[in-house]
This record gives C-alpha cells, sequence and structure tokens, in this order.
C-alpha cells in the first residue's frame, strides 16, 4: 500500500474556493481504481492549512491519478490559492494486523 500525506497554505481570503476544490477532488479521487481512501482535514490549530491523507493500492494507481486531467487541473488551480509550495510525502506500508 502506498501512503501520501500532504498539506496547503491557503491564502486568507481563499479557503472557502480551496474548500470547494479540495472536496470536488476527493471524491472524484475516491472513485479511481486503486484508491482505498482519500481525505481531505481543515486543521483545527491553523485554520488556514489544510491536510491531505490517501492511501493506494500500489503506485501504479498513483501515477495513473497524477496523470489525469482533473488531477492537473486541481493542482494547478490550487496554485493559485495558496501561500506556499504544497508539502506531499509518499510511503511505501505494509498492514501489520
Amino acid at each position: 500500500m502506498i501512503i501520501i500525506t500532504g498539506d496547503l497554505l491557503i491564502k486568507d481570503d481563499s479557503m472557502e474556493q480551496a474548500m470547494q476544490a479540495c472536496q470536488k477532488h476527493v471524491a472524484h479521487s475516491r472513485t479511481e481504481p486503486g484508491c482505498i481512501s482519500h481525505a481531505v482535514y481543515r486543521d483545527p490549530e491553523d485554520s488556514l492549512r489544510l491536510f491531505f491523507y490517501e492511501q493506494w493500492e500500489d503506485q501504479a494507481s498513483i501515477d495513473a491519478h497524477f496523470v489525469l486531467p482533473g488531477s492537473q487541473a486541481f493542482v494547478a488551480h490550487v496554485r493559485t490559492l495558496v501561500t506556499a509550495p504544497p508539502n506531499l510525502h509518499i510511503f511505501s506500508a505494509e498492514q501489520i494486523k
């Protein structure tokens, strides 16, 4: 399994627009082959930070996700709403139990 975490720091006046875009992206991503889970959360300690948590079956599923026109459009749109480059971390994981 592949786990992806990431966060975005959103411009003060752009949170509503960012949340709408993120929720739409998350909903679509959940329908993609290989997606186990995909979620976005608003940080309770920093109201301008969004945190992503994703689980994918394998690298091929992620590769397919990242090249979709909808995923690329989401990234391009979100780049206009942030105050800093996004953080993205990708992990290979095995479930122990």
